[in-house]
């Protein structure tokens, strides 16, 4: 058959149909259009199939209009690169770090979220300024809480009442962990997830289902916290996670007084140990007052800008270079 008469009817559909055209057959009187409906919801689909059936059912000889709807599958949404904040010991800063890297990152025009993953002992909400307030959800999928800092959050202190002991076994746990890390985090590129210390069922739940892109491994310089730290880097080192290196929290105390730097904690132990590891050092944060003070006012340092802010930025821009080349 000439490829006359189907040309003839193209010609009669309307531009808004004729645009969406895929192919059109014709034989024994039937005609088969193939439209790409890709982004167009169903009255739209309806209202384009009524356009092309009205347009081609009055032609002479046509018997029988076919109208077959086809649409690109809709791209899946990338996932976050998920940075785990870890260490082996509990006490050592690593919330604190956690929160004050993911504001930093945000400064550095990085588009970070936040997930607490410590969930019986959650701290985001009070470090990120958004106590009280309570996700939303679209179709059983969490919406983060947005901070004042730039950092979408997700805390399983969002979810319970303030003060409400979690008495959850692991499973449970890490179904929580799930929800938040499902969570619609879109439009967010570096997802930082505070861990808790150790290594127990919610590093393997993070391993197993959501496995991290890299960890920041946080210690104070004493030996107990660095036995500790070099299990978390174990567990990561097993588990085909790139360390992107230490961070020295609690380094250096300033006396507000006298101005003399005494050393708590010992000085320089995260560093050597990372070296020993031929892991990357990040940086050293000192032991302030008015880190633990800013923090617990909800007010991360790093959205300042004193020497505590550049501290945590400097930690910031080794992460940064450290996605950049990957």
């Amino acid at each position: 058959m000439s490829s006359e008469p189907a040309d003839l009817l193209k010609a009669r559909l309307p531009a808004q149909v004729l645009e969406r055209l895929a192919s059109l057959r014709l034989a024994d009187g039937r005609v088969t259009l193939v439209l790409d409906a890709s982004g167009l919801d169903a009255a739209a689909r309806t209202a384009l199939e009524a356009e092309a059936q009205s347009a081609l059912a009055q032609a002479p000889d046509i018997t029988e209009v076919r109208v077959a709807m086809t649409a690109e599958k809709a791209t899946p949404a990338a996932r976050p690169r998920i940075i785990a904040v870890a260490s082996g010991k509990g006490g050592v800063g690593k919330s604190t770090v956690s929160t004050n890297l993911a504001v930093a990152l945000a400064r550095a025009g990085h588009k970070v979220g936040m997930v607490d993953a410590d969930i019986y002992g959650p701290s985001q909400a009070r470090l990120l300024g958004t106590e009280g307030l309570k996700p939303t959800a679209r179709e059983k999928t969490l919406i983060p809480v947005q901070s004042p800092y730039g950092v979408p959050v997700l805390s399983i202190a969002h979810l319970v009442d303030a003060g409400q002991a979690i008495a959850w076994r692991g499973a449970m746990a890490g179904n929580a962990l799930g929800q938040m890390l499902d969570g619609d985090w879109s439009g967010v590129d570096v997802l930082i997830v505070d861990l808790p210390p150790g290594t127990g069922d919610i590093q393997l739940t993070m391993l197993q289902r959501y496995k991290p892109d890299g960890a920041v491994i946080v210690s104070t310089p004493q030996d107990l916290a660095l036995i500790d730290a070099t299990r978390a880097i174990g567990l990561f080192d097993k588990g085909g996670v790139p360390v992107i290196g230490m961070v020295e929290n609690m380094a250096g105390y300033a006396c507000p007084h006298c101005g003399e730097v005494s050393d708590p904690f010992g000085h320089g132990g995260a560093e050597e140990t990372a070296k020993s590891g031929s892991h990357a050092f990040l940086g050293r944060i000192p032991l302030d007052i008015s880190i633990r003070r800013d923090s617990d006012a909800g007010t991360p340092p790093a959205a300042g800008d004193g020497p505590q802010a550049q501290a945590f930025a400097q930690i910031a821009a080794h992460v940064s270079a450290w996605l950049a080349a990957r």
